[in-house]
């Protein structure tokens, strides 16, 4: 009984808790750090869920109440009825408009993801077997981010999450992910910003966030892609815009496009 309590009020801390990362015995989703995860939570918590418990215990009721009322020694010659024209057309009604209630807010809530803002920041995320590589465009930025081995990780690095290069976004600046895959199908997932996307070969998927919050976000490829499907995390960096500015002036020299450089190279010989 004490075990079930623990587990209990653990489910109530961890929904309180920052959690920009799965937790240990977390129910429901991680805390929103975008304007976009907000409104899938508060869909979830406030509309779906209600709905889901309702259907639930009316289900049960009548499950419970056909069990006793028709049960074979209070009935001992059964109803040859086969239909109920009012039944039928309350069973068939009441779905649909459970259904309409459900799908307003949802669509409003997809069409907010898919109408991208004018974006501060554009970066590309490029899904491979079994890593992510990322270029910021307008940077002349490119760098490949593979998973630290467990080996290799520091005491505040979280298991088959941390990465050796991660994205660095500033922080309550509209970025624009433009995703795509080398070879098979990957997905880019940030449970904390409400974002997945599938990562396709051959074609580009566009997402977008606004991240609210300072933090590190850590995400996982969602798309079964091969037997390291596990093992490609998606780490994100939100910081101060002074810290990205930083951030930029060593990574246009540390992860440069080489076949830039080259073309500047050969602009500047002729």
């Amino acid at each position: 009984m004490k075990k079930i309590l623990i587990i209990i009020s653990s489910f109530f801390v961890f929904l309180e808790a920052l959690a920009n990362q799965p937790k240990e015995w977390q129910l429901g989703f991680q805390n929103p750090a975008s304007d976009g995860m907000r409104d899938i939570v508060n869909f979830h918590n406030n509309l779906l869920l209600p709905i889901i418990i309702a259907i639930s215990v009316f289900v049960l009721f009548l499950m419970l109440y056909a069990c006793v009322r028709f049960r074979a020694s209070a009935n001992p010659n059964p109803s040859k009825r086969t239909h109920n024209v009012t039944v039928e057309i309350l069973w068939t009604l009441i779905p649909c408009l459970i259904l309409i209630v459900m799908a307003v807010p949802s669509f409003k809530i997809l069409y907010k993801q898919d109408t991208i803002p004018k974006a501060d920041i554009t970066i590309k995320a490029i899904g491979y077997q079994w890593y992510w590589g990322y270029e910021y465009p307008d940077e002349n930025i490119i760098f490949d981010s593979y998973m630290v081995e467990e080996k290799d990780l520091r005491a505040d690095q979280p298991r088959l999450l941390a990465v050796d290069n991660e994205v660095v976004v500033p922080v309550n600046k509209v970025i624009k992910v433009l995703i795509t895959a080398n070879d098979v199908l990957h997905a880019w997932a940030l449970p904390s910003f409400g974002v997945k996307r599938d990562a396709v070969p051959g074609r580009i998927n566009e997402t977008w966030f606004k991240a609210e919050k300072e933090g590190t976000y850590y995400g996982q490829c969602s798309e079964l892609c091969g037997i390291k499907h596990a093992f490609m995390p998606i780490t994100v960096i939100v910081v101060s815009e002074e810290e990205y500015q930083n951030w930029l002036s060593e990574a246009r020299v540390k992860f440069a496009k080489e076949d830039i450089k080259n073309d500047k190279l050969k602009l500047a010989s002729k």
